[in-house]
């Protein structure tokens, strides 16, 4: 009995020993990395922050313009939601410095002095609405949108 133990231990050493050790040629094949697409990584947070404030979903929407700003601080389509989603939360002080960003990075374009001055009509400051406004209208090829502002702010 003794004589079986050994013989079964010595085979199951045998067997581990061969399973661990092997003489097979290790596999040098040589790939090719694949070189990373270039993309903008706040584009996604962008499409969502602009489908949440199309919902009237404002919190959502300042949560992805927010992340696509820290994401990519010079995405200035990214601020101007961001702002923009601070207005209709009631966070006139955060849409300041959203602006603020916003101006630096795009200038006193006319879409960016729309979206003030109808940041202004909201917090009930007519008359810096109206001077930011017209001069949005002045620049403005098309000023539609700026014409209906100007009218909801004739009629508060």
């Amino acid at each position: 009995m003794g004589n079986r133990n050994f013989i079964a231990t010595a085979v199951i050493c045998a067997a581990l020993a061969a399973s661990g050790c092997t003489t097979a040629k290790i596999d040098s094949t040589k790939t090719t990395a694949i070189t990373p697409v270039a993309q903008d990584i706040s584009a996604s947070d962008l499409a969502i922050g602009k489908t949440q404030f199309r919902d009237a979903n404002y919190g959502l929407a300042e949560k992805h313009f927010r992340k696509a700003v820290e994401q990519r601080a010079d995405n200035a389509e990214a601020w101007m939601g961001l702002a923009a989603s601070y207005d209709q939360l009631g966070r006139f002080d955060f849409a300041d410095r959203a602006y603020d960003q916003l101006l630096n990075l795009a200038g006193r374009k006319p879409q960016v002095l729309n979206n003030m001055g109808y940041s202004h009509l909201l917090r009930g400051d007519r008359k810096k609405a109206r001077q930011l406004l017209l001069e949005a209208r002045k620049g403005m090829a098309d000023p539609t949108v700026v014409n209906a502002n100007l009218a909801l702010l004739n009629k508060s």
